[in-house]
């Protein structure tokens, strides 16, 4: 995930890699399934996490967004460590960014294009956790 996230993927080392070595592909965060927290872009700067996308009619969300990508699939419950952590990790992003206006996931920001974090992912829990108010999840 580390080479993903820092554009260094060789197309030589897995014959999947050569189509995507090529793609533009960083987040600010990553979440491990063990709760590990990586940083990979400042929050103060761009991260290319959602491509073509656009949330409450603004597109180009890699521009006002910050990016936080968790290792699994949308099929697999995500872990209870991986929960804590996001939910920490966002109450700090809203500490030190109090303009937050909202939360949500690739899939709602790139239909038809992305499906992370997917039906596996527990919005509920999520937004207990992070102690969010429930206008934090309108989407419209």
């Amino acid at each position: 995930m580390e080479r993903l996230f820092t554009n260094t993927l060789s197309a030589m080392d897995h014959p999947y890699y050569a189509g995507i070595a090529a793609l533009k592909v960083s987040a600010h965060f990553f979440i491990s399934r063990t709760g590990a927290l990586t940083q990979f872009v400042s929050t103060d700067h761009r991260a290319w996490h959602a491509g073509v996308s656009s949330w409450r009619r603004r597109g180009r969300c890699n521009d006002f967004s910050v990016g936080i990508e968790l290792e699994g699939t949308d099929e697999h419950p995500y872990t209870l460590k991986q929960y804590r952590r996001l939910a920490a990790l966002n109450r700090a992003l809203i500490g030190r960014y109090p303009s937050i206006q909202g939360v949500c996931g690739h899939s709602e920001i790139a239909p038809g294009r992305k499906t992370d974090p997917g039906q596996a992912f527990d919005w509920r829990r999520f937004m207990v956790q992070s102690g969010l108010p429930q206008r934090f999840r309108r989407l419209a």
